[in-house]
């Protein structure tokens, strides 16, 4: 049976992943070719995507792995320009997994669009005779898109409010709509064009804004993962830090992060570095995604840390994560990008739920390995030392330099591209030309 613990992924050529890969996910050899090509996409696709296209902008693709999740072992193809992402991804994942991993549920695929009405003269009748004519409503919502109501989603429920702004009170309307398999932008905004004449009628209104909400309350995602002292005191590099300890700081880490807006926004960030690098891989829209994720965090009043950390009662250290998600894998470019597809053929997963499942797990599993860094050794540690390879490459090195270079710049704690020419050049005494 396939697994996702994969030895040593990041010492194996080019030729020995595309292998693992391409017998993990059952790719072709057409795929596998399409992976190799090093071109996102060709000119003829990338016009028909938006406009004025002039080329394509690239993203490492790489692959996280140890990930297992509700009992699957999953490879997430992961674009970003970030170092240490995917490898810290990758680190957690396989902490994660000496408790059988990560466990996630996401929660019916229910988004909200939003019709503002304006104008309104008496906003509490408006409200009550919408109320009234809910099902005629939401009836007429669902002709606009049989389609999506045979496949069992369609327009569910109808919820009203006012909000007062210096243009007068006005009333919103909020369809919520079981999108299923999409991400439903297109559905819901379709639905709310379709019923705001009807809106009008009722609330002798005028019907102006008609489109979707980011802000997928109904559309969340919980994950967690037991991280236990024994695998924690195991993974600590210096290894002169306790399991105990190490929880210890990460609880502290954590606090900190739920009471202090500056530290959650940084906090946040780093979930959404696995997010969003899973999110592009597979086509998705990450900036919707970080739209939702950032309200969401502000809901109860503040803003506030996404993730929550507590010992069990042996001790062990608790992950959860909680977030809206709105993914599709029906639509949008995860069906007209090249790599977006083979990218969901490796991730394996069948329903929009599941790819939010796994992409909660990453976010998880990314903040993890951040806080773990952050609460000992220190982020830069790992982080500067992938970094290092950049900033070689900036100073003019070439192969076999690129290594060498960096792991002199690390040695020496002094990672800047002016150290780096000094190494590079043979300027500073007693270091030997490369």
């Amino acid at each position: 049976m396939a697994t996702s613990k994969i030895s040593g992924f990041y010492k194996k050529n080019l030729e020995e992943r595309l292998a693992i890969i391409k017998k993990f996910a059952n790719l072709d050899k057409e795929e596998v070719a399409e992976l190799k090509k090093y071109a996102a996409m060709s000119f003829e696709i990338s016009d028909r995507m938006i406009e004025n296209v002039i080329g394509t902008q690239q993203f490492p693709l790489g692959i996280a792995t140890n990930f297992l999740i509700n009992g699957k072992d999953y490879l997430v193809p992961m674009a970003v320009e970030e170092p240490s992402v995917v490898a810290a991804a990758s680190k957690a994942a396989g902490i994660a997994r000496e408790t059988k991993g990560f466990k996630a549920k996401a929660s019916p695929p229910v988004m909200i669009g939003q019709v503002q009405l304006v104008n309104v003269k008496d906003c509490e009748k408006a409200i009550k005779e919408i109320k009234k004519k809910s099902r005629e409503i939401i009836d007429l919502a669902n002709k606009a898109d049989p389609i999506l109501v045979k496949f069992g989603g369609g327009a569910r429920k109808i919820e009203t409010n006012t909000i007062d702004t210096e243009k007068g009170k006005m009333v919103i309307v909020h369809l919520l709509v079981d999108v299923r398999d999409a991400m439903g932008a297109n559905a819901v905004n379709t639905m709310c064009e379709t019923i705001a004449s009807e809106l009008e009628k009722l609330s002798g209104g005028k019907a102006r804004l008609r489109i979707i909400s980011n802000l997928a309350i109904y559309r969340t995602v919980k994950a967690s993962a037991v991280f236990t002292k024994k695998a924690l005191e195991q993974s600590f590099r210096k290894g002169n830090l306790k399991g105990e300890e190490i929880i210890e700081h990460i609880l502290e880490a954590h606090h900190f992060a739920a009471n202090d807006v500056f530290r959650a926004c940084t906090n946040n960030k780093g979930i959404m570095n696995g997010i969003d690098a899973v999110a592009i891989a597979c086509g998705q829209d990450f900036r919707a995604l970080e739209a939702g994720a950032h309200a969401f965090a502000s809901l109860k009043g503040k803003y506030t840390t996404l993730t929550k950390y507590y010992k069990d009662k042996e001790g062990n250290l608790v992950g959860e994560i909680e977030l809206p998600l709105a993914v599709g894998l029906v639509g949008g470019a995860i069906k007209t990008s090249p790599v977006a597809k083979i990218s969901a053929k490796i991730i394996g997963v069948k329903t929009a739920n599941e790819l939010a499942e796994v992409m909660a797990c990453v976010g998880l599993a990314q903040n993890f390995a951040a806080m773990r860094a952050l609460a000992t050794e220190g982020i830069q540690r790992g982080h500067m030392g992938l970094h290092a390879k950049n900033i070689a490459v900036m100073a003019g090195a070439k192969g076999k330099q690129v290594e060498e270079i960096a792991a002199k710049m690390v040695e020496e704690k002094n990672i800047r591209v002016d150290r780096a020419k000094e190494i590079l050049k043979g300027t500073r005494k007693g270091i030997k030309k490369l």
